[in-house]
């Protein structure tokens, strides 16, 4: 099997992982889940680590074929619109990003339709999107998010937040149109991919024990994710209800969903050249809304 090339970047101050994907044979790449850095307290964003994915990319002269959004993010920003004026490249996420727009619209003082040049494609299950030679496969991973969708390039699915490593378990299920059940039936799906598929995770959060990791394979998911293996579809459900409760919310987590549900284009200007990000009060409850859906 013809094998991507795969080079994470860790993202330290809020343990998430991009990835840049390259078919070596044409030199084409897609950029995932790219972080633009933001100080709350200051207000102020910083293309540092989207700096990193650029030099990567210039200094093996690729070509950027897809900037490629996992989901709608709610613990960092996103820099997909910053690294398309640097580098090129077509914007993608899952069309399911509606849903969570919708979900999210009125508390966040959000336009009430989500404008369609946000991202420049919206993509279904199944889809298939060329990078050169090979190609990335979509496949709907629904759960954390509405939004959430893998990219299988090969033997490597980028799975975002639908498992953490199999020390950790799995993602929240608290957030606007999350569902654990539907989360659970996600994980089986990709713990159903060969045995050495690599699973690339949207983030790490390592105990002290051991060094932050990008992937584990489909089989070590099955055989040791504390909150999957040998637990059944309602017992999943009660473990994640319960640990969602204790669970404190993302301190960016207002600012991203309204940055990163328009593709992480700011709100416009306003008439003194500054753009503004609106922060609700008391509404938080109405915004994490933990599996309220079908199960």
């Amino acid at each position: 099997m013809h094998k991507p090339v795969v080079q994470p970047f860790f993202h330290t101050r809020t343990g998430t992982f991009s990835y840049v994907v390259h078919d070596a044979r044409t030199g084409y790449c897609c950029i995932i889940d790219p972080v633009l850095d933001f100080d709350l307290s200051r207000g102020v964003t910083d293309l540092g680590a989207a700096r990193e994915i650029v030099a990567y990319v210039v200094r093996n002269q690729l070509r950027v074929a897809w900037l490629l959004e996992t989901h709608v993010h709610a613990d960092h920003l996103c820099a997909v619109v910053e690294l398309k004026k640097l580098l090129g490249g077509q914007t993608a996420i899952g069309s399911g990003v509606h849903e969570v727009y919708r979900a999210i619209s009125r508390v966040l003082g959000l336009a009430q339709e989500m404008p369609p040049s946000c991202f420049d494609r919206f993509v279904e299950e199944g889809d298939e999107l060329e990078l050169g030679t090979m190609s990335i496969r979509v496949l709907a991973t629904p759960g954390h998010t509405p939004s959430c969708m893998t990219y299988l390039v090969a033997d490597a699915a980028f799975v975002g937040d639908t498992l953490f490593m199999p020390d950790l378990g799995t993602a929240r299920c608290d957030f606007p149109g999350a569902s654990a059940g539907r989360l659970y039936d996600s994980i089986q799906r990709l713990l159903a991919l060969p045995g050495d598929c690599r699973l690339f995770v949207g983030h790490d959060y390592p105990p002290e024990t051991r060094a932050s990791r990008a992937y584990a394979t489909a089989a070590e998911q099955r055989a040791c994710n504390i909150h999957v293996a040998s637990r059944s579809r309602a017992d999943f459900v009660r473990l994640r209800r319960a640990r969602d409760e204790s669970l404190q919310t993302p301190q960016l987590m207002i600012a991203a969903l309204q940055v990163n549900v328009c593709g992480g284009r700011f709100p416009p200007s306003r008439d003194n050249g500054f753009s503004y990000i609106s922060i609700p009060v008391d509404a938080l409850n109405a915004l994490l809304r933990a599996d309220q859906g079908p199960q």
